[in-house]
């Protein structure tokens, strides 16, 4: 993953690409607002603010090529934001050659994948062959996993000259969620994101602890800290929404889709006619059911209980 998507720590943002006959080619250092063509098929709606672009360069593993960028947003020399968007193109490989690639990367990979590790928070995964939908939520130590990560491939060095060269500032914890689809069923291409956020961003309250292992966002740690549970709740629905999202601009297919039903901030929270005693107690029920004290029959009955 990491290899693939060399990262600093990424964007909290939804994420919108459509379709257009249109595409720009960017430089480093070139500052874009609004908009983001990453090629003929894709547009990126930005958040509001100017976002520079540090990261463009080709990819190429076990013959499979593609394209990446890395954008960031910055505010008083200190990267708030960042996102980074790859498309890999599989067509003319051998299907066997493609299948063996992508297993290596997402599911072999000693440091990173889209499976259980003590360090990811939360991991859903479809697979089936060569085909999979794969999102990982997590933390990182930033300054850590950037400068020295456990995998020496896993940052790119014309990013870590650009974060010298210009005297920039990283966050020391990140909140990072990692997307990834691919399907021989539809265009041939592999799709991966990554994202992050200054936990600040969402009001966090202050880390004392920033390794990995002794974080309050771990996922051993997170219950002794209720309010960065808060955070970390907030998140996954953030990035739980920001899949479904990232689904339909590649078009998966029905059968490969996730169900994050159980993740996603729940609509009837926005409505100012609910009380702030049901809110409270759906959001409880919904940390039950995360956690396996519940069944999603008996959450969603509990829910409409409550709703009604």
């Amino acid at each position: 993953m990491k290899k693939l998507l060399p990262i600093i720590f990424l964007s909290f943002i939804f994420l919108t690409l459509n379709f257009e006959a249109k595409a720009k080619k960017y430089k480093i250092n070139e500052v874009v607002e609004n908009k983001f063509y990453f090629n003929k098929r894709f547009i990126m709606n930005l958040p509001e603010g100017k976002w520079t672009v540090i990261g463009r360069y080709n990819q190429d593993y076990y013959g499979i090529r593609g394209k990446v960028y890395t954008l960031v947003r910055i505010e008083n020399k200190t990267i708030l934001e960042s996102i980074e968007i790859g498309e890999m193109n599989t067509a003319g490989i051998f299907p066997t050659e493609v299948s063996h690639a992508i297993y290596e990367v997402i599911f072999k990979d000693k440091y990173d994948g889209c499976y259980e590790r003590p360090e990811y928070y939360l991991v859903k995964v479809f697979k089936k062959g060569s085909t999979h939908n794969c999102i990982v939520i997590g933390h990182s130590d930033v300054y850590r996993d950037f400068f020295t990560p456990d995998d020496p491939d896993a940052t790119n060095a014309s990013i870590k000259k650009w974060i010298r060269d210009n005297k920039i500032q990283l966050p020391k914890v990140g909140l990072t969620s990692f997307h990834a689809y691919y399907s021989r069923l539809v265009k041939g291409k592999w799709y991966l994101l990554n994202y992050g956020i200054d936990p600040n961003i969402l009001n966090a309250p202050k880390n004392n602890f920033i390794s990995e292992e002794s974080s309050e966002y771990h996922k051993n740690n997170i219950s002794k800290y209720p309010e960065h549970q808060k955070i970390m709740d907030r998140w996954v629905s953030i990035s739980a929404q920001r899949h479904l999202e990232f689904e339909n601009i590649v078009e998966a297919l029905d059968a490969h889709k996730l169900d994050l039903n159980n993740l996603l901030p729940l609509k009837s929270l926005n409505s100012e006619n609910l009380s702030s005693d049901i809110v409270d107690q759906i959001n409880k029920l919904n940390n039950l059911y995360k956690n396996g004290a519940l069944t999603k029959d008996e959450f969603e009955k509990a829910k409409k209980k409550l709703l009604n």
